[in-house]
């Protein structure tokens, strides 16, 4: 079904699946599971120290043959080395964000290295391309963690960027189901880059706490927060309350001393009531942790109802 389509070509992939490089809940276990089960499995190294990076993709390479991406944002301390080592260690893909993609594609792509850059907006999109990536991640305002300031949803962002750039879009933002993925390719995606929903799997780094909240978590349970300082979309928790009430004080400099640190306690330590819980608005229909392989069937097994139920439905 997916053979012709460009993102499964372009990656050597069989479906046109991208996991998100989430930190703390993406290493080398998660993105091997992805990348077995045919999709593109990402090891998240914006948390990571150098030595972390490289032992994950080693241990990648150990469990899987397919290929996998690094997930590297630019603002990172460790983003040149990071990318470093992805090229010394013959990364087959590399996704960048938060930051100037012109900065690395050229090196990266003279080394053989797919490079997928994430966007939020159409201006950023055009930039990219011109910078010479493989294609873009357009990541629309329902995405869990740094989001864009525009706030543009995924409906309306990938139509907008698809036709304002000739590489391929991959839709991202809310996505966690067989009839999201139809509906971003219907909309003019390549592909779809999944997040919270793989945070939901066995294989998934992050504390069980947090795959139990996000499995309980309702409609209306996540919210975009720190406009003025990075948009970042949480699961509400009494942190979140704390961040809420310096926000309308406007008290923006304690609010930079009190996030140091609390992404983790929330994520891979498992503190849900005072950690930062970075998830996206599809939470509420999210509602068991399961294997990765089962996770992938489910979505490519509703696809293809939902394509063929239209196809009957119109008479196409």
């Amino acid at each position: 079904m997916f053979l012709n389509n460009s993102i499964v070509k372009l990656l050597n992939i069989t479906y046109p699946i991208i996991q998100g490089g989430m930190v703390y809940c993406s290493d080398y276990k998660l993105a091997s599971a992805v990348s077995n089960a045919g999709g593109l499995g990402t090891i998240g190294a914006g948390a990571m120290t150098p030595e972390e990076l490289e032992i994950n993709i080693k241990k990648c390479k150990d469990i899987t043959n397919k290929p996998f991406a690094v997930n590297i944002p630019l603002i990172s301390e460790y983003s040149n080395t990071h990318v470093r080592i992805c090229v010394d260690l013959k990364v087959p893909v590399v996704i960048t964000s938060a930051g100037n993609p012109v900065t690395y594609t050229e090196y990266l792509k003279k080394n053989n290295i797919k490079v997928l850059h994430v966007v939020s907006n159409t201006k950023f999109a055009q930039k990219a391309e011109s910078a010479g990536v493989d294609a873009i991640i357009a990541e629309g305002f329902e995405a869990g963690g740094h989001n864009g300031k525009e706030e543009t949803t995924t409906f309306v962002l990938i139509p907008l960027i698809s036709k304002s750039v000739n590489i391929p879009v991959i839709a991202a933002g809310g996505i966690c189901t067989g009839k999201h993925i139809l509906a971003a390719l219907a909309l003019g995606a390549s592909g779809v880059q999944i997040g919270t929903l793989f945070i939901a799997s066995e294989e998934s780094s992050a504390h069980v706490n947090f795959k139990n909240k996000i499995i309980n978590s309702k409609e209306g349970d996540t919210m975009l927060c720190l406009k003025k300082i990075i948009p970042t979309r949480l699961i509400k928790n009494e942190f979140y309350n704390q961040l809420l009430k310096m926000e309308e004080e406007n008290n923006y400099e304690q609010i930079k001393n009190i996030i140091r640190g609390r992404p983790k306690m929330g994520m891979l330590e498992g503190n849900i009531e005072d950690g930062m819980l970075e998830a996206g608005q599809n939470v509420c229909l999210i509602d068991e942790i399961l294997p990765v392989s089962k996770i992938i069937e489910n979505l490519i097994n509703e696809f293809k109802q939902e394509y063929y139920k239209l196809q009957e439905k119109f008479n196409l």
